[in-house]
């Protein structure tokens, strides 16, 4: 996709974008009959085939209407129109809209290519697309181009890895695919096997791991900027490939959703993608302890008791509480081995937090008043909104053991998503700005895109919009 500050004579594709209230007042100017059929209200359509060519009426709703909404519209564009749009230099007119709003549609129309699996042939990955826009400069629109690529190539890669079935997302796949991904944007790239994790005592990622038929990949990802005095974000995505529950199996009913439980090292990784790709300024230490949760004669057992990386010990009550663990070492061991500025870990970690919130938001803990905060804003500019919960002492008493420092649940069947927030805190190091972030009702769901939940991308804008714009 090209965007171009031009305007030939002729155009045989236009997109012409209205709010209600632009529609109510220009409408006079068109066919009557379009008035029919067409209103402006959000996520309206109406094509017009005449002799010059095709006109797309798009309805981006009131003129109230917030810049991700315009995204939203723009989703919805691409996904309902993909195989009708022409490759071809395309007039944009809405006179109305901001760079800021520009900026949303050009991103929404990429990111709404987006079906599994994932391959260039929407007419908008076409080098024929151009959308002609006189409104911007051609500087600012080359930014904007920039950003839209960057964005949808990361947030396309991490839709493309959850929603990859079982099978075909093994940790020597992942494993490969990330070392091509750090020679492509010259990232530092490390990664422990199951001998290397029990040198370094890294116990709570082996204790989920060594029931795996794969061996262990616990994993680095550094991109570095030649920015002075850059600030450096630590990101820890949980990242369990598929989650059995191990001994403590879960119910066969949904168990295929469980290819999701990546989530969390997902966002991190489009997040990664597109501050590659745009160079931002910033350093970035992610750590991805990649594993399955499976059966077998060798899987940790309720009951086992764990040393993790940080030297605490762990009574396991619940194998499915394995988030938590392999989160664990992540947590401790950047906070011991790294300097940074932010520490942040995500994962679609419990139900409590599907069942507190559904699909609205992610569940956020913090011991920072400036990142709760940040983390706030920019998930209400991005609609990919965040909830603050406590970090009580109090709930420290539920996870006190008898056999060990820590047990990894509570035996109360409440609160468990502020149980693993304050589980997870015991590992941090006394890093005095890290939020935890427990994504599991909004990482997978209803999309446009496939008939069956799939991935949402979420994170990925949340991150990348958090890291570009902190300053």
């Amino acid at each position: 996709m090209k965007l171009i500050n031009k305007k030939n004579k002729i155009y045989t594709q236009v997109f012409h974008l209205f709010t209600e209230e632009e529609w109510t007042k220009t409408s006079k100017n068109f066919n009557k009959n379009i008035s029919t059929f067409f209103t402006g209200k959000k996520y309206e359509i109406f094509v017009n085939a005449h002799e010059e060519g095709i006109t797309y009426f798009i309805g981006l709703g009131k003129s109230t209407l917030q810049n991700f909404e315009v995204q939203q519209v723009a989703i919805k564009f691409s996904q309902t129109q993909k195989g009708k749009v022409q490759a071809t230099p395309t007039l944009f007119v809405a006179d109305f809209m901001n760079e800021k709003q520009f900026e949303e549609f050009a991103k929404g129309l990429l990111i709404g290519t987006y079906s599994y699996p994932f391959e260039k042939t929407h007419a908008f990955w076409n080098a024929k697309f151009e959308i002609h826009f006189e409104n911007l400069s051609q500087k600012k629109l080359d930014n904007i181009s920039n950003k839209a690529e960057a964005l949808s190539n990361g947030q396309i890669a991490c839709q493309e890895w959850l929603n990859k079935p079982a099978n075909l997302k093994k940790p020597d796949t992942l494993s490969l695919y990330l070392k091509n991904l750090a020679k492509k944007y010259d990232l530092k790239y490390t990664s422990f096997n199951r001998k290397k994790c029990e040198e370094l005592g890294l116990g709570a990622y082996l204790s989920v791991n060594q029931g795996s038929a794969y061996d262990a990949a616990f994993t680095i990802l550094e991109y570095k900027t030649t920015a002075k005095n850059a600030k450096t974000f630590g990101l820890v995505g949980k990242c369990v490939l598929f989650d059995t529950g191990g001994i403590s199996l879960k119910n066969p009913d949904n168990m295929h959703y469980m290819k999701s439980d990546m989530g969390g090292a997902t966002a991190v990784l489009g997040t990664l993608i597109y501050a590659a790709e745009m160079q931002l300024p910033v350093n970035i230490v992610a750590i991805l302890p990649i594993t399955d949760n499976a059966i077998s004669e060798n899987a940790f057992l309720p009951s086992d008791v764990i040393t993790a990386y940080n030297g605490k010990t762990i009574e396991v009550l619940n194998t499915d509480a394995e988030g938590r663990m392999i989160l664990a070492d992540g947590l401790s061991y950047m906070a011991k081995n790294f300097k940074t500025d932010f520490l942040i870990d995500l994962a679609t970690l419990t139900g409590s937090s599907v069942r507190m919130f559904g699909d609205t938001c992610g569940a956020m803990f913090s011991n920072n008043e400036e990142l709760k905060n940040l983390l706030i804003k920019t998930g209400d500019k991005t609609n990919q909104r965040l909830w603050n919960l406590p970090l009580w002492d109090i709930w420290k008493d539920d996870i006190q053991s008898d056999v060990a420092d820590l047990k990894n649940i509570s035996m109360k069947p409440i609160g468990d998503c502020i149980v693993a927030a304050k589980f997870l805190e015991q590992f941090i190091e006394n890093h005095p700005k890290w939020a935890h972030l427990d994504i599991a009702g909004v990482a997978f769901g209803s999309v446009g895109y496939a008939t069956e939940k799939a991935a949402t991308g979420f994170g990925v804008q949340l991150l990348a919009d958090l890291i570009e714009n902190y300053h």
